[in-house]
This record gives structure tokens, C-alpha cells and sequence, in this order.
């Protein structure tokens, strides 16, 4: 049993096959980072918000939980697998390399629209606005300051989404209409002392 096990162990520190060996550990890591992260937020949502049976509950808890820890591992799969093909056809890796194996690799795996997909593309949405203005000021795009991007960012986005509830509600997503819906609009009613801590109407 220890000549195969010696075996393996030589071949991932000689190097070889790299491309397709980090296609394989990258699945692994894909499929098991989605497990942690969608998990217990899936295990959460179900008991706080969702109707239905027990078994209902942990049918959806385990759905959330597989896609989430496919699609991850699927996506690494692909982009390191398209990023090599580039790389070997090129004799070296390039920033467009990243983008469109990138690119591509998101298409084919987070463009179905599910919860899910959304819930992640939507995530990662916002901290690639937050890294873009970062990004533009340390190219000199915008000028550099003594104060932090964050409260900039923060008011950029805060300013935008309140007005977007204000005037365009139907253009929002739909969990967070609902959130906002109950934050900003329903604490703008009541008629008694009950109906103003305890309930909204």
C-alpha cells in the first residue's frame, strides 16, 4: 500500500500535470468552501423565514447547500482549466487570459438564474465595486486622499439604493424590496401602542 501512496506523493511534488491537478483541487476546494458558506446561511433562512414542514426545511437547506458547492467547484474547474488551455497555447499567462476564462467559465456556471447564482453574483457585485474605485484611485484615476474610499463608497451606495426604493421600487431585487419594504415604508404606520412596538400592521 505505501508504493502507490509514494507514488502519488511524488508525482503532486514533481510539477507535472500542474493544470489538471489544480483542476482537481480546485473542484475539491470549490465544492467544499460552498459547503461552509451556504450552510449554515441556508440553515438560518430556513428557520427564520421559511414556511412549511421540517422536511421541506431541510430539503431546501441541502438544494441551496449542493448548488452553491457545485457551481464553485464547477466555476474553479472550468477557469483553471480554460486558463491553462490559454497559457499553453500562448507559452505564458496574461491578465486577458483571466478575463475571459473568467468570463467564460461564469457564463456557463453562475449565468443560470437560480437564487443562488443571484445571491452570489449579486455578492460579488459589490466588492468588485468597492475594489474598482480602489483599483481607479491607485492608477491615478481619481486623486488620492488622506481619508478613506470606504465612507465614499458607502454613500454611493446608501444614496443610490434609497432613492432606487423611493422612485423605482420595481427595478429592485426582490428580497430586498421586501427588506426595505419592511425597515422604510412599514414604520411609517401605526394607530395604537401595540401596532407601533410590539407588530406592523
Amino acid at each position: 500500500m505505501a508504493a502507490p501512496v509514494e507514488y502519488i506523493n511524488h508525482l503532486l511534488a514533481s510539477g507535472k500535470y500542474r493544470v489538471i491537478l489544480s483542476m482537481i483541487k480546485g473542484f475539491r476546494n470549490g465544492a467544499v468552501y460552498g459547503c461552509k458558506i451556504r450552510f449554515p446561511h441556508a440553515l438560518v433562512m430556513a428557520f427564520l423565514f421559511k414556511n412549511g414542514s421540517l422536511a421541506s426545511k431541510f430539503k431546501f437547506i441541502l438544494e441551496a447547500t449542493l448548488t452553491h458547492a457545485k457551481n464553485l467547484a464547477l466555476l474553479t474547474t472550468s477557469y483553471k482549466g480554460l486558463s491553462g488551455i490559454f497559457e499553453w497555447l500562448q507559452s505564458e499567462k496574461t491578465q486577458v487570459h483571466t478575463l475571459v476564462a473568467a468570463s467564460i467559465s461564469g457564463y456557463l456556471v453562475f449565468g443560470k438564474y437560480n437564487k443562488v447564482n443571484e445571491q452570489v453574483n449579486l455578492y460579488l457585485l459589490s466588492r468588485i465595486l468597492y475594489a474598482g474605485v480602489k483599483v481607479m484611485q491607485k492608477r491615478g484615476y481619481f486623486p488620492q486622499t488622506e481619508r478613506p474610499v470606504f465612507p465614499w463608497f458607502a454613500a454611493f451606495v446608501w444614496g443610490i439604493v434609497l432613492w432606487l426604493f423611493e422612485n423605482e421600487k420595481e427595478t429592485l431585487q426582490s428580497s430586498l424590496l421586501s427588506s426595505m419594504t419592511y425597515i422604510y415604508s412599514d414604520s411609517n404606520y401605526w394607530t395604537n401602542i401595540w401596532n407601533f412596538f410590539v407588530y406592523n400592521e
